[in-house]
This record gives C-alpha cells, sequence and structure tokens, in this order.
C-alpha cells in the first residue's frame, strides 16, 4: 500500500497531488523539476558542470585506482579491457541520451526504467542504483584514502596504520556534508578539480607516450601483449574495470539539477565517455611501457605516482599524487550526490517512504537522501575491498543499463503520447539492442562473489517492492 492512503498508481511523493496522466507529462525543456509537494531542486548545473560529473567520476578509478590492479589480470591488453568497458558505455550512453531528453528527471536510469517497464524492475533497479553508488563511492573513497596516505610517504612520515581506510572514512562524511548545502558548491568545486586535473594528465601522459614510443629515454623491451590466458583475462578485467565507467549514467541521475537538459545531457555523456575512454587506453600503454606488468600489479591502488617516478622523478610522483587525489575526491563527491539523487527519486515515487524526498528549503537539497546516501557509503568505506566493492557496483550498473536498452526499444515500439526525446538515439533498436546484450553478457565474467552480492541486492529490492508498493502504478507517469 502506497503511503497515506494514495490511490493505487499515485506515483507522487506527496499523497494529496493528483496523478499525472501520460497526456498531461511534463514538457522536457521545461526548467524546474518538482518534488510533488516538498519543494523544488533546481536547475544550477550547466554543460561544463554536467561534463565534469561524467569526466570527473570517471577519470579518477580508470586512471589513478586501476592500472597496477588490471595491468596485474590482463597485461598490456589491460588498455583493451578499458576500451572494451569504452564501447559497452557508449551504446549504453547513446540510448540513456534518448531517454533523458524525454523524462529529463532525477533518479536517471531507475526513473526511464520505471516509466518505461514498469514498477517492479523499476523497484529493482531504482534500490540497486542507490546500492550500487553506495558500493561506488565507497570504492572511491578507499581510493581516495589510498592517494591521501601517499601524501605521508612522499613525505617520508611512517604511520603505524595503513591510513587509506581511515582517511576514506573521514572524506566521506565531509563530502555528504557539503553536497548538503547546494548543488552549486558541489558543481563549483568538481568543475575546478576536473579542469586542473586535465592539465596535469594531459601533460603526463603525452611526456609519458612519448617515452614509450622511444621519441626519448631508455629503450624498452616489448611485453607481450596478452596474457597466457588469452581472451579470458582480458574480459574478466573489463567487468571489473567497467566501474570506471560509471560516470555517464550519473549525469542522468542528476537530471533534475541541469539547465537546457534537451541539449546539455546527451552532450555531457556522450561526449564523457568519448574523451575518458581515450584518457583510460593512453594511461594503461604509458604505465605498462615503464614496468613490466606483474610489478606495475604489485604498486597495488597508486601505481601510476610509481609510473611518473620512472619518467619524471619525485616532480612527477608529487604531480599525480597531487592528481590522485583530485580524481579520486572528484569521483567520490559526484558519486555522493548522484547516490542521493537516487534515494530522492524512489522516495518520491512511494516506493520507500516519502520522508527520503524532503527537501531542505534553505539550500534546495534533498538533505534526507543526502543521509541515507552517505550512512551506507562511510560503512562500506571501512571495510577497504577494492575489487568488490567495483564488482558489486558493477553488477547493479550493468543490470540497469542493459534494462535501460529493453525501456528504449519498448518506448520505441509503443510510442506513448508523452514520449517527444528532442534527441533520437541513431539506429536506435540495433544499438539498445547490442548495448543491452553486451551488459548483461559482461556480468558473467565477474568474480562469483560479487555476482552473489548483486543478486542479493536485487531479490531484497523486488522483496521489498512486493512488501511496500505493489499498488503504486509508476509506467508512464513523470
Amino acid at each position: 500500500m502506497a503511503p497515506d492512503g494514495g490511490p493505487p498508481g499515485d506515483s507522487s511523493a506527496g499523497a494529496t497531488d493528483p496523478a499525472v496522466s501520460p497526456s498531461d507529462a511534463p514538457d522536457p525543456t521545461v526548467e524546474h523539476d518538482t518534488d510533488q509537494g516538498e519543494g523544488e531542486l533546481e536547475r544550477t548545473i550547466g554543460l561544463a558542470g554536467g561534463l565534469a560529473i561524467g569526466i570527473g567520476t570517471m577519470i579518477g578509478a580508470g586512471i589513478f585506482v586501476f592500472p597496477g590492479l588490471a595491468a596485474e589480470n590482463a597485461g598490456p591488453a589491460a588498455s583493451l579491457s578499458f576500451a572494451i568497458g569504452a564501447v559497452i558505455a557508449l551504446l549504453v550512453a547513446l540510448p540513456t541520451s534518448e531517454l533523458a531528453t524525454a523524462m529529463p528527471r532525477s533518479g536517471g536510469g531507475y526513473f526511464f526504467i520505471s516509466r518505461g517497464l514498469g514498477a517492479g524492475p523499476g523497484a529493482i533497479v531504482g534500490l540497486g542504483l542507490w546500492l550500487g553508488l553506495v558500493f561506488a563511492s565507497a570504492f572511491y573513497l578507499v581510493g581516495l584514502g589510498s592517494y591521501a596516505g601517499q601524501v605521508f610517504l612522499e613525505a617520508g612520515l611512517a604511520l603505524p596504520v595503513d591510513p587509506a581506510v581511515p582517511l576514506g572514512v573521514a572524506f566521506g562524511i565531509g563530502l555528504t556534508v557539503l553536497s548538503l548545502f547546494g548543488t552549486e558548491n558541489t558543481a563549483s568545486l568538481q568543475n575546478g578539480i576536473v579542469m586542473v586535473l586535465l592539465v596535469i594528465l594531459t601533460l603526463f601522459l603525452s611526456y609519458g607516450s612519448l617515452d614509450a614510443l622511444g621519441v626519448f629515454g631508455a629503450e624498452s623491451v616489448p611485453e607481450r601483449f596478452f596474457p597466457p590466458g588469452g581472451a579470458l583475462p582480458v574480459l574478466q578485467t573489463a567487468a571489473l574495470v567497467f566501474t570506471s565507467y560509471l560516470g555517464f549514467a550519473q549525469v542522468a541521475t542528476v537530471a533534475g539539477d541541469i539547465k537546457e537538459p534537451s541539449r546539455n545531457l546527451p552532450l555531457a555523456m556522450v561526449g564523457s565517455v568519448l574523451l575518458v575512454g581515450v584518457f583510460y587506453v593512453v594511461t594503461i600503454f604509458v604505465a605498462t611501457s615503464a614496468f613490466g606488468s606483474a610489478r606495475l600489479g604489485e604498486f597495488g591502488e597508486t601505481a601510476m605516482v610509481e609510473v611518473a617516478r620512472e619518467f619524471i622523478g619525485l616532480p612527477g610522483a608529487l604531480a599525480i599524487v597531487i592528481a590522485g587525489l583530485l580524481a579520486t575526491f572528484s569521483s567520490a563527491n559526484a558519486s555522493i550526490l548522484s547516490a542521493s539523487r537516487a534515494v530522492y527519486a524512489v522516495s518520491r515515487d512511494d516506493l520507500i517512504p516519502e520522508a527520503a524526498s524532503r527537501i531542505n528549503l534553505k539550500y534546495g537539497t534533498p538533505h534526507v537522501a543526502l543521509g541515507l546516501a552517505g550512512g551506507p557509503i562511510v560503512v562500506l568505506s571501512a571495510t577497504g575491498q577494492v575489487e568488490l566493492l567495483a564488482e558489486v557496483a558493477s553488477f547493479l550498473h550493468l543490470v540497469m543499463y542493459g534494462l535501460i536498452c529493453v525501456a528504449l526499444i519498448r518506448l520505441r515500439r509503443e510510442q506513448p503520447d508523452w514520449y517527444t526525446p528532442t534527441f533520437r538515439c541513431p539506429a536506435g533498436f540495433a544499438v539498445a539492442g547490442v548495448g543491452g546484450l553486451a551488459s548483461f553478457a559482461l556480468i558473467a565474467f565477474m568474480q562469483p562473489a560479487s555476482i552473489a552480492i548483486g543478486v542479493v541486492v536485487m531479490i531484497v529490492s523486488y522483496a521489498w517492492y512486493r512488501y511496500y508498493a505493489t499498488d503504486v502504478a509508476l509506467k508512464g507517469k513523470f
């Protein structure tokens, strides 16, 4: 039963509001997003901010946390793993862009699936997206703590314990509080971080590429490209590092905060995938040229610091420590914001108690949702399980991406009156079909523990829906 005795099919957070019929669906170009009675989310993020959320989220893990882990598993072919992830992300980003311009509301993939496929799949994805972003944010925070700990090492200070986990927890608390005071603060910080980060990375990777190509520096013997296991380790690594490509979907998750969504959402999503994908491939090329894959893997989450030290010495190592701090900070910052918007969206639709969608009228932010996102993130950060956190986040997002593609195909076939996207995915049926199949297929290459946790999350999400919200009808209503 929906809270407050709301009628079946009422997807509003406030039970006193009338249900919205498909024919009365709002114009996608409207510059505000109602929360059905509790206030409004202000559209304060422009194209630069959207790109910054996408790029900033993705560039942190793929460049500063994964190179050592990926190279250890797949050798130089880890660059192919990142390329596979980029192709799948792009195949999903295009359908997501179309859906986002038809339904520019906070909640992203959850919103599209619930309106395209119904409340049941929506509940699984919505609650799964919330927890998927929680796992991703915790993963980013552990990486952030690792780079913050590297500062002490570079300063010659030996600490009695590994500071990565406690520092990650502290940053998680701080970023949750920061997000409470408005998306302007989060977006402005994100823009500045990403600009500095891209400058540092462009200079470093340009130098490293010239060195790897033999333009200058010591000549090295090329390592065997594929690992002994052939294609299997490459696909398994692609499944692991896919967490690096969650940023484009996080742009859609904060669609209710984006200005001019019909223009800025597609540009931000597709543009961020293309740019970051190139950076990832070049990074693995440079990193594996500096050290053998096995040696690179020994350096763990801060492998890129040692790569920079090899090329440029201490100044390079310090520059990458700073860049790594900025990148992982950026990833965690954007993910916490997106996780709170996922909570806000499912609460607004009565799939969890409506209190979670309340807006702080002073700052225009969903303060209860931020608490429900930030609390679990801090707890999971304390585990320090980097690979497990990353793969569970990838699993839950890949399920969502596959269902996003299914939703696009269904809406294209049914052509409801309210479905009027201002961006159309090229070759929509083919792109969505391949994107959906590729998303589901990549799950098969994950570790059994990650799959098991992801399946449990989906089962619990559906059980909650059956217990709490079976009379909520969401399809076609927004």
